[in-house]
């Protein structure tokens, strides 16, 4: 970590955001800082403005976040651990306005589907802004008294907002995924399960992909995700991003990646950390 009297972890959103309340549970005693984009999170960590970066991976809802697989291999940063926030939607107003006043509310374009049933059955109409956190800061600022915002509580006890409705979301396991990362890799072992995160290009021979994951199978090593994406604007060449259980040092997660390395043109771990409690 760089040498500040406190540590810093950086995010992505304004104050109150999923991704801040993700720092505030993962990482308390660190200051959040808190950025406009995914790349300036990333920059804050390499200039030494924060210790730690806090970016969302993936959602149980809509999938993984859009250019996030591109981001995380060209930081330069490493993951040291993860994090997971079940989004709970709050439906917050100024201080004094009641739930039939709201007639209008604002939120990022992701969450307002998520919350659907409850807005028709209000009758309360909708649209997208950039962030659900800035939607709280900008009513709060504002003299409006039928508007409402959908975000997490933390928004609302930072902008002085008042919660009028409680876990709106349609679907109770509506969770994010986070990823902590650090300018330095640990692969120390941190907790009983060990996760192993890398990404790799395989060679362009027949079946190489099946041949590389054949090795993961026989050795018993638990894949629990793999997904692709096209680097460098070709559609043939195509890179690959996986999660496995278990440590590098491990035999059998040793012999798997040897397989794998076999085959490919390059294989990277971003990497070693411990499984978050939540996992399940």
């Amino acid at each position: 970590m760089s040498a500040k009297t406190t540590p810093r972890i950086a995010f992505q959103g304004a104050l109150g955001a999923y991704s801040h309340e993700a720092c505030q549970q993962a990482r308390p005693e660190m200051i959040p800082v808190p950025c406009l984009t995914f790349e300036e999170v990333i920059r804050a960590v390499k200039e030494g403005h924060a210790d730690l970066a806090m970016l969302p991976v993936e959602n149980t809802t809509y999938g993984r976040v859009a250019d996030i697989h591109r981001l995380l291999p060209e930081s330069g940063l490493h993951i040291v651990g993860e994090a997971f926030v079940r989004v709970r939607i709050a439906l917050m107003a100024k201080p004094g306005v009641k739930l039939e006043d709201i007639k209008h509310v604002r939120a990022h374009l992701v969450l307002l589907p998520q919350a659907r049933t409850f807005l028709n059955a209000h009758g309360i109409t909708s649209e997208p802004a950039a962030d659900s956190a800035g939607a709280a800061a900008d009513l709060a600022a504002s003299d409006c008294m039928t508007e409402g915002v959908l975000a997490s509580e933390v928004a609302a006890d930072i902008h002085g907002l008042e919660v009028l409705a409680r876990d709106i979301e349609d679907l109770d396991h509506n969770t994010t995924r986070f990823l902590l990362m650090s300018p330095e890799i640990d692969e120390s072992r941190r907790g009983d399960k060990m996760l192993t995160t890398f990404i790799f290009e395989v060679r362009n021979i027949p079946a190489a992909l099946y041949k590389g994951m054949g090795g993961f199978a026989t050795n018993g090593v638990n894949m629990t995700k793999l997904e692709s994406y096209m680097v460098g604007g070709s559609f043939t060449a195509t890179q690959f991003y996986a999660d496995i259980e278990g440590h590098p040092e491990d035999p059998p997660v040793q012999r798997a990646l040897e397989e794998l390395d076999y085959f490919t043109n390059m294989l990277e771990i971003l990497g070693v950390y411990p499984a978050d409690a939540d996992r399940g």
